[in-house]
């Protein structure tokens, strides 16, 4: 790894690099920021020029059925459900991963209420997904419940008998760290309590079980590494053993048991399907359908498998170079060491410049993010990201460094 040529080999052997032809990349720039939003799949206009031209101007409400647009939320959840080890028809798209999540805590809390009413404390990190706490906030102060917010190192002896439910991000945004859901449901589960799972940043870069973790309920979004598009709806699963129970509280006609039966008494319908609200959003919903299928296609490649083998080699090549080639400079490792706790996700600290770095890489065409409040992310996608990307970035960030001293 002591030049560029190594790198180099490496992508002439990556068996993922021909899917990088699947996506429009920037130009004369290094794109690390795939964990926030995704790059374009080139099929995504195509796709979105035929439903508008095709589907919408001239097949208008017969797209309903003709084109399939009134079942895309369980289709488009089927062709996820492989990359979140469930199966068919357990996940529908719609909404936002906000409003998903506000749905399956509210179904979380609402059987906690009826099986164990005592048990009002709910259990989440203190740097979770900050959406996730105000949603978590809102519902607590509906039920009566009360949020705990603790630090990553204290989170087993959180669980206990007192434990209503475990709100977690299952990769955390700040750090990649990668929590490991089967075990933390397991505990919550000794304890009676239920487990919230957010996989926004773990969906489509490593392999996620539900199923084999015996989660309760998950959400998760399809701008990141799924690469929907910004503002691209998110997805939501219930295990089979809750699906059923309760009736998730916004009862919207898509949800009904029958939507086109136009019934003034709202009756949810079977499985998955009752956490559907409104009206699909058809645009949206059919480009994210252009990512996906580069996802179907990676199969032919080695699939998830090959997907986080690079997520775990680009990371600690990455890591690795930073420190070799920017000793002294004040960047510190925040991300953990270990690539088995660690998702696709690089995040160093800097004491003074975190912010300015960010800024003069970008410049320089490789694009990061900060976070406040010293913190450089750097997210590989592994279908697009190449190794020599990795060199590049970290020569850029050297030089940056160098010029900032």
């Amino acid at each position: 790894m002591t030049d560029r040529t190594f790198y180099e080999n490496l992508d002439a052997i990556d068996p993922l690099e021909p899917l990088r032809a699947e996506f429009h990349l920037p130009v004369d720039a290094i794109y690390l920021n795939g964990n926030s939003l995704g790059v374009m799949p080139l099929a995504a206009p195509v796709r979105a020029k035929h439903v508008m031209l095709q589907e919408w101007a001239d097949d208008l409400t017969a797209s309903w059925n003709k084109a399939q647009w009134s079942t895309l939320p369980l289709q488009l959840g089927n062709k996820i459900a492989p990359l979140a080890g469930v199966g068919p028809d357990e996940i529908v798209v719609c909404d936002s991963t906000s409003v998903n999540l506000y749905k399956v805590l509210y179904t979380a809390m609402d059987i906690m209420r009826r099986r164990a009413p005592e048990k009002r404390r709910i259990v989440s990190e203190k740097n979770s997904a900050p959406t996730d706490l105000y949603i978590a906030q809102t519902l607590c102060t509906q039920f009566g419940m009360t949020l705990d917010l603790v630090d990553s190192d204290t989170l087993h002896a959180a669980i206990d008998d007192h434990l209503a439910i475990l709100l977690l991000t299952h990769v955390n945004y700040q750090t990649g760290a990668v929590h490991n859901m089967a075990d933390l449901t397991a505990r919550a589960h000794l304890h009676g309590a239920l487990a919230v799972w957010d996989v926004c940043h773990s969906v489509g870069a490593i392999p996620i079980e539900f199923g084999r973790s015996d989660a309760d309920f998950a959400v998760g979004c399809t701008y990141a590494y799924l690469n929907g598009g910004p503002g691209a709806p998110a997805f939501v699963w219930v295990h089979p053993r809750h699906v059923d129970q309760i009736a998730q509280p916004l009862a919207g006609w898509m949800g009904h048991a029958a939507p086109l039966a136009f019934d003034q008494q709202y009756q949810p319908a079977a499985g998955i399907l009752r956490y559907l609200c409104g009206t699909p959003a058809i645009l949206s919903m059919s480009v994210l359908e252009s990512g996906l299928d580069v996802f179907h296609k990676a199969q032919g490649y080695g699939g998830m498998t090959e997907i986080h083998k690079k997520a775990q080699t680009l990371t600690s090549l990455f890591i690795q170079l930073v420190e070799k080639e920017c000793a002294g400079s004040g960047l510190r490792l925040l991300s953990p060491r270990d690539p088995e706790q660690r998702a696709s996700l690089v995040s160093l600290t800097h004491p003074s410049a975190a912010h300015a770095i960010i800024q003069a890489l970008r410049a320089r065409g490789v694009i990061g993010a900060y976070r406040e409040p010293d913190i450089l992310r750097f997210g590989f996608a592994p279908l697009y990201t190449r190794y020599t990307d990795v060199w590049d970035a970290v020569m850029q960030l050297k030089s940056v460094l160098t010029t900032l001293s």
